[in-house]
């Protein structure tokens, strides 16, 4: 990487300081033709393998998603992230999220495979000694072998430092002998190799490789949930369980790096599996209301239909925007630590925890976005999308634990400004001066007039006066509210919402600037309605979360100069959005799926 690129690629959670240049914004359309063909061989393994035997999957026919798992290893979708010296394909992370997006429509086995891919074979591959290495991933790699993660318990889930198992070293010096449980434990039931969570002697958090087998370790029953129900999901038990000392993965004491770290490249790759998701159940309803008829015609015809399609259409669309812009920057970052001289286990962790501010956004957002789009995508459906024999059924049901693992939403939103803000602290990334600019601006005479020729004026000034909200909000709330902030989770989230709202639209307007620059308005004219209407709409959902941010700690005057400002910072000219909406439904509609 040159170093005029490398000055240019901002670092985690820059962006709400300092503007992107499109040219260098990464999108879906960079791409590379090797990685379109692996999408497509992601794309037709779901419809040739797990689509026909989905409603046996449902039922956890006993074997069928080890073998699924399988054949997916033999076609090298389990090995995209791993290195070629154990057995892996070597690619680069925009590869490897290519393939969560990709096979993020296939329902419960999405969840095993990115169970097993991600927190059942990353921990080993980032932390393990490289006789561990040797020994868990090229058969994890493979498929021969299957991973799974034991971190929550009955007591304790986004408070992982709660734990109660607990570990203690045996007489004899080789074993340590774990006494607990754990709960909810993804591909649990038929998983050979375990990451498993406990205290030794009682305080220090260690993370250990459990195999299946291994004395005093079983499972429960499989769990009977609302969604994912193909999906294995047990118990397990551990009864002076006998763990080779060998098998403790990374240093004693020090678990929660791995727990912490893993989750955050976790994150972004759910957002990715949420937005393949996504399209899929979009395409699905689109495909219904062209067929389905009432009044005599399809409901396609109706605007209350296309309305909602558009809709469900803009979310991915903005979603996955952010998502590449952001793997692009990690995938960057890594190769900027490897070139360092780092290891590519120190420099994938470090990337991804450099961007942890923009991955837990994007859970956020992705989870919510295909929330929304199954909610819809049943309702286009009407009666049908109640009955289990259409596909949105289960998409519907599935798609609720999205919000949920990889930390609660709640916990993601509050994560944003809380590492955005200790960043600021340590001197990372100057919030302070912005904020103070911000504030003298707030007391001066607004300038109206724009000498701006460019043709993105106006939508780029949006996007800076979004920033100027949540700098202005989040700074008044610091210098009010100083260390009680922490207990205050209301404010926090009202402002992770702005920040989350505004990332979004700045990464889809770079996007779309950057392929107009390259063909022109006419040949991007409905991804330019995409971005228009998702702005127009971003603009009163941030104001709202500013006024109940500032309502709920300031008063009086400050109260009044602060909701003049918002009112500023958030105002954005009329817009069309029922014809915009209508044109991007049609064009849907006319080609039968999600196009965009």
């Amino acid at each position: 990487m040159s170093a005029t690129m490398q000055s240019a690629v901002l670092k985690g959670g820059e962006w709400i300081v300092k503007e992107s240049v499109p040219a260098e914004t990464f999108s879906p359309e960079d791409l590379t033709e090797e990685q379109r063909m692996i999408m497509d061989m992601c794309t037709q393994f779901l419809d040739s393998e797990v689509v026909p035997v989905y409603d046996r999957v449902e039922k956890l026919e006993p074997g069928l998603m080890q073998s699924l798992l399988q054949k997916a290893g033999e076609q090298g979708l389990l090995a995209t992230a791993f290195p070629e010296s154990y057995g892996g394909l070597g690619k680069d992370f925009i590869t490897s999220t290519i393939v969560n997006e990709a096979l993020g429509g296939g329902h419960s086995f999405s969840v095993a495979l990115a169970a097993h891919t991600g927190i059942g074979s990353l921990p080993i591959l980032y932390f393990g000694t490289d006789a561990q290495k040797q020994k868990f991933i090229p058969k994890l790699a493979s498929g021969e072998w299957k991973g799974a993660y034991g971190l929550t318990e009955p007591n304790s889930g986004s408070d992982a430092l709660g734990a109660k198992t607990h570990a203690k070293l045996s007489d004899d010096g080789k074993y340590y002998l774990l006494n607990g449980q754990k709960c909810w434990i993804t591909n649990g039931g038929f998983a050979d190799v375990y990451t498993v969570f406990a205290k030794i002697d009682g305080d220090k958090f260690t993370a250990f490789i459990v195999e299946r087998g291994f004395e005093g370790f079983t499972q429960g029953p499989e769990e009977h949930k609302m969604g994912i129900k193909g999906s294995s999901t047990v118990q397990l038990y551990f009864q002076d369980c006998k763990v080779p000392v060998e098998n403790v993965l990374g240093e004693i004491g020090k678990g929660h790096i791995i727990a912490f770290n893993i989750l955050n490249i976790g994150r972004l790759k759910l957002c990715a599996a949420c937005i393949g998701g996504s399209k899929r159940a979009l395409t699905g309803s689109v495909q219904y209301a062209k067929t389905r008829e009432q009044f005599k015609q399809p409901i396609a015809n109706f605007g209350a239909i296309k309305h909602k399609l558009a809709e469900m259409a803009i979310r991915i669309w903005v979603g996955e925007s952010g998502l590449y812009r952001t793997a692009k920057w990690i995938d960057d970052k890594e190769k900027e630590l490897v070139d360092s001289g780092k290891p590519f286990n120190e420099a994938l962790l470090g990337a991804a925890e450099e961007y942890a501010i923009e991955c837990a956004m994007l859970k956020v957002y992705g989870s919510e976005a295909l929330d929304f789009v199954v909610d819809e995508g049943v309702q286009v459906h009407g009666g049908n999308g109640f009955s289990d024999e259409y596909e949105i059924s289960k998409a519907y049901r599935d798609s609720r634990i999205n919000r949920i693992y990889e930390g609660t939403n709640e916990i993601n939103r509050l994560l944003t400004l809380d590492m955005t803000l200790k960043r600021a602290m340590k001197g990372k990334l100057d919030l302070m001066t912005p904020a103070m600019n911000v504030q003298k601006e707030l007391i001066s005479i607004p300038d109206f007039n724009s000498d701006d020729e460019d043709a993105f004026a106006k939508e780029k000034k949006y996007i800076t006066n979004f920033k100027k909200a949540i700098l202005m909000t989040a700074g008044a709330a610091v210098q009010k509210l100083m260390m009680q902030l922490d207990k205050e989770q209301e404010i926090l989230m009202n402002i992770a919402d702005m920040a989350i709202e505004t990332y979004h639209c700045e990464s889809a307007l770079l996007r779309v600037i950057k392929l107009v620059e390259q063909s022109g308005e006419k040949a991007n004219a409905l991804q330019l309605d995409i971005v228009r209407t998702y702005i127009y709409d971003a603009a009163d959902r941030i104001n709202k979360s500013a006024k109940d941010a500032l309502n709920s700690f300031a008063e009086g005057d400050e109260l009044r100069m602060m909701h003049i400002g918002i009112k500023r910072f958030t105002k954005v000219e009329a817009f069309n959005s029922k014809e915009a909406r209508r044109r991007i439904a049609d064009k849907m509609i006319e080609e039968n799926r999600y196009c965009f």
